[in-house]
């Protein structure tokens, strides 16, 4: 199986070595995506529903150009900065992921990238 980058200027540019997601056989990894719009390569303003809907729209241009969805994503894993914003978070998460909605690890962290509140990584199908 052939290893494929995957990259969309319809979302962040890595800020870092790493791929926006790689593509494998059937199934597509995404890196992490925190509320950066990809025009500005800033944070959103607002706070967590807005930054989770970027990143929530981040990820659908990835998945996109991965040739995949929403509907196919098997697994994500959030990490919020204060795990006080998980229902803000949850709700929004939700509108994406309203039915069969995959596997899900939700943690708290220290830091993320540029001080974001949140950040979502996923696996798919093709």
């Amino acid at each position: 199986m052939n290893k494929r980058v995957i990259h969309t200027e319809k979302a962040p540019k890595a800020i870092g070595p790493y791929s926006q997601a790689i593509s494998i056989g059937t199934m597509v990894y995404t890196a992490g995506q925190v509320g950066l719009d990809p025009a500005t390569m800033e944070l959103v303003p607002g706070g967590i529903e807005e930054q989770t809907r970027q990143v929530l729209a981040n990820l659908k241009n990835v998945l996109d150009a991965s040739g995949t969805n929403f509907g196919n994503v098997i697994k994500t894993t959030v990490f919020l900065q204060d795990m006080g914003d998980f229902a803000k978070m949850n709700a929004i998460y939700a509108e994406e992921f309203n039915e069969n909605p995959p596997a899900r690890s939700t943690v708290a962290v220290a830091g993320l990238p540029k001080g974001a509140l949140v950040e979502i990584e996923c696996i798919a199908i093709v």
